[in-house]
């Protein structure tokens, strides 16, 4: 296997890791990293990673949401004496672009700026490689690039535009190919899009989704919160059939005659890949047989804009409420509105709970399923995420998004079995949950805390222990 230095674009560290495994894993080849923590730390601009071949390297590029650019692998070192020492050992490696091939070089830093005085002296160290072909700036055969990467100073971020050469690191090699799925974020832009809501997901994270889903022609993908259609038009894009549900129809169709889900899906020429859009409840699905699905993907309402909701009531009713109710659904309404049944909040951590049990349910052996999960970042611990697992799903990713004070998780969760289950029953808890630390998970009340500043009150700790009693 070959090493290549991949440069990353300035967002989403730890989200960077899964969507090259994800990619990788979608086109059937075999990606290594390095087993050293600092040499495969998400947080930093560079990583080096091992292909088995170039057009392996083209793949990741194409689809990779995260990648500017991935280059041949000549060296690196913590001063450019060094490097230029492991760069003259790979000369076997780059000779042959020397007799008449034409090239420029670029000299670049992670979040700084190279005065161009320094640039050339950089450039014009490398003279002992003998380049005897044309400069050209515009059109070159092959790129050359000298990558710094700066570090922090005494705790401290250091300022920009300095770029005089105290590095950490400086890497050097052969362009192979720039990141062509970046455009797509701008393609994707919610503020461009027909039709959109208040929590449309943006277009960067709902494009990591649906590489997380492994999305591609071929495959049938299912969101069970639809609302605006924000993870489906990514999806689809990649080559996948869509089928989307929601609670409450009126966030897919909109006021519109032509539903705003498929208005919106028309203008990324993705209409006929949208199977169809259903209105129910979840937790009381019309879904008959299991193992429909290559993945599910969501982003469940958590509450901070909007609540998530299932049938039923806070309340019941009493008895002359309860007349009145079976009076309005044996007669027709005068004014032919539609019937809207009543709903109660559901809350965050019973809704991952399910959403694992209905996973398994749907999915066919390999599939996965993808959502975010707010939790609150001062009680977070990594067994959370392990709370709401059953019998046959696997974690394989957990990438933060930090907001400060709370974050968002983008979770993947992979179906290893090929055991058939029945339809989960929704009305009482599994007894297969895995809860053995009896602790209560960080996005446990999310709604609550998140409005009270996250400062827990007696009434989230009295329904906390309620909880565990």
């Amino acid at each position: 296997m070959s090493k290549y230095l991949v440069v990353f674009a300035q967002a989403h560290q730890e989200f960077r890791v899964p969507e090259l495994e994800s990619v990788a894993q979608l086109n059937n080849f075999k990606i290594s990293l390095s087993d050293e923590p600092e040499e495969r730390d998400p947080s930093r601009p560079f990583m080096i990673i091992e292909l088995e071949s170039e057009n392996h390297v083209r793949l990741l590029a194409k689809r990779c949401i995260l990648i500017k650019s991935i280059y041949e692998f000549y060296g690196r070192g913590s001063t450019y004496e060094e490097l230029h020492i492991r760069n003259r050992a790979k000369r076997q490696m780059w000779e042959r672009y020397i007799p008449e091939t034409s090239f420029k070089f670029i000299v670049a830093a992670y979040n700084h700026k190279i005065p161009q005085h320094r640039q050339k002296e950089v450039v014009e160290s490398f003279a002992y490689m003998g380049f005897m072909g044309k400069i050209d700036m515009k059109t070159p055969e092959i790129t050359l690039g000298c990558f710094e990467e700066y570090a922090t100073r005494n705790g401290q971020t250091r300022e920009r535009h300095e770029g005089d050469g105290d590095f950490l690191q400086v890497y050097f090699g052969r362009l192979i190919e720039e990141g062509t799925a970046r455009p797509l974020v701008q393609l994707f832009d919610v503020k461009k899009r027909s039709y959109f809501g208040n929590t449309s997901m943006e277009a960067e994270i709902s494009l990591l989704m649906a590489n997380q889903t492994l999305a591609c022609s071929g495959k049938l993908i299912y969101d069970p919160f639809m609302g605006t259609g924000s993870m489906a038009y990514p999806v689809a894009y990649f080559g996948a059939q869509v089928m989307g549900s929601d609670i409450d129809g009126r966030q897919m169709r909109g006021k519109q005659t032509t539903p705003g889900v498929f208005r919106a899906a028309s203008q990324y020429g993705v209409t006929p890949r949208i199977i169809d859009i259903c209105t129910f409840d979840v937790t009381n699905n019309p879904w008959r047989c299991g193992g429909l699905f290559d993945a599910i993907v969501t982003d469940p309402p958590y509450g901070v804009r909007a609540g998530a909701k299932r049938l039923g009531r806070k309340k019941e009713l009493d008895a002359d409420r309860l007349a009145l109710y079976h009076e309005h659904r044996t007669n027709p309404r005068p004014d032919d509105s539609p019937y809207i049944p009543p709903t109660r909040p559901y809350e965050l951590s019973d809704l991952a709970v399910d959403l694992v049990l209905l996973a398994r349910y749907l999915l066919k052996p390999g599939g996965r399923l993808v959502f975010f999960l707010p939790t609150v970042t001062d009680q977070y611990e990594e067994v959370d995420i392990y709370t709401m697992l059953c019998d046959g799903m696997e974690v394989i990713a957990n990438s933060l998004q930090d907001f400060g004070s709370w974050g968002r998780r983008l979770v993947t969760i992979h179906k290893v079995t090929s055991e058939l289950y029945p339809p989960p029953d929704f009305s009482i808890r599994d007894p297969e949950m895995k809860d053995e630390t009896q602790r209560v998970p960080a996005h446990r009340h999310f709604r609550e805390k998140y409005f009270q500043g996250f400062k827990k009150t007696e009434e989230v700790e009295a329904a906390n222990l309620s909880h565990l009693l």
